[in-house]
């Protein structure tokens, strides 16, 4: 997430109250997660087996929870509290604008697209040409949707990211100030929940359909040309990347990279970042042929274990 206008570490400084190392007038450009973090932006840290990799990441300004040796060419703003002070920020440069109308008047909606009734639209959100948005869907702020894109009927995109830190009071949610983004050619079936990104964007890449009943998680980023059907569920993210097919009822991991064309069997679980160009089933999913070859050995075990009680060698 950018900033609307450039800041300086004093001035983020002075919004949380805290003390900072560098120099004042060191640039803050925006704000994101580890996984999306590039020069001029803040990430933030509040536990010291990830120190080191925020410390060494793309981020130019650190929000941690601890002094220590500031890098060279980079900057630390010390919070007691990094978490808290992240939601300060999104607050404070992206903060909610309840929706006064059905359709916000900053929508801006392309030539030729149908919006059917009851559809809610809200602040800031682009709409492309010759889309085809249906009853009831529910389109969260600043999402943008590009060209002859179709979303069935009680899709909800840009809900906000499943994403907490358990305290001994309850569960602390990280507000989501992120973005979803759905290319060109793009069809969402009924039902389906796009989760925007935490601070970027969860992306749906051109020409990508998904069936029914979908969810997909928070930063998530979907390749082109790829096949997702009914009641998937894909945690925050995860990256898949182009033509891949996803059948029904796949469970899919956080944090791990699907390769291109690769083929997932319906019911299948995926724990590990999988090799694009094969076809995987099961739950760790793994090689197709290599699981179903398991499957058939442990058929075999009561016949084996009958013949072990009749004293029979093998």
């Amino acid at each position: 997430m950018k900033f609307p206008n450039p800041q300086t570490l004093e001035d983020i400084a002075k919004i949380l109250n805290c003390d900072y190392v560098g120099h004042a007038e060191f640039p803050v450009l925006g704000m994101n997660e580890i996984h999306v973090v590039e020069a001029g932006d803040m990430v933030f840290v509040d536990h010291p087996k990830y120190y080191e990799k925020a410390l060494n990441s793309a981020a130019t300004t650190i929000l941690i929870n601890k002094q220590v040796d500031c890098p060279e060419g980079k900057a630390l703003l010390i919070s007691d509290d990094p978490f808290r002070d992240f939601n300060t920020l999104t607050n404070h440069f992206n903060p909610f604008v309840a929706g006064n109308k059905s359709i916000a008047s900053s929508a801006e909606i392309g030539k030729n697209t149908i919006i059917q009734p009851n559809v809610f639209i809200g602040n800031n959100v682009k709409i492309g040409d010759n889309c085809l948005i249906h009853a009831n869907v529910s389109i969260y702020d600043n999402t943008l949707i590009g060209n002859n894109v179709t979303i069935h009927s009680g899709t909800v995109l840009g809900g906000d990211a499943f994403y907490y830190k358990n305290r001994q009071e309850g569960f602390d949610k990280l507000l989501s100030g992120g973005r979803v983004v759905i290319q060109d050619s793009v069809d969402l079936g009924a039902l389906c929940t796009i989760d925007k990104g935490v601070s970027g964007d969860t992306i749906i890449g051109e020409g990508t359909k998904i069936d029914n009943q979908v969810h997909v998680g928070h930063d998530t980023v979907i390749g082109k040309k790829c096949l997702i059907a009914s009641q998937t569920g894909i945690a925050g993210c995860v990256v898949i990347e182009d033509e891949v097919t996803l059948w029904g009822q796949v469970g899919v991991t956080s944090g791990i990279i699907i390769g291109k064309k690769a083929i997932i069997s319906a019911q299948s679980g995926v724990s590990k970042s999988l090799e694009g160009g094969k076809s995987y089933f099961g739950t760790p999913a793994e090689d197709f042929r290599k699981k179903y070859k398991e499957l058939a050995s442990i058929r075999l075990i009561p016949s084996i274990i009958e013949q072990l009680k009749k004293g029979k060698n093998f």
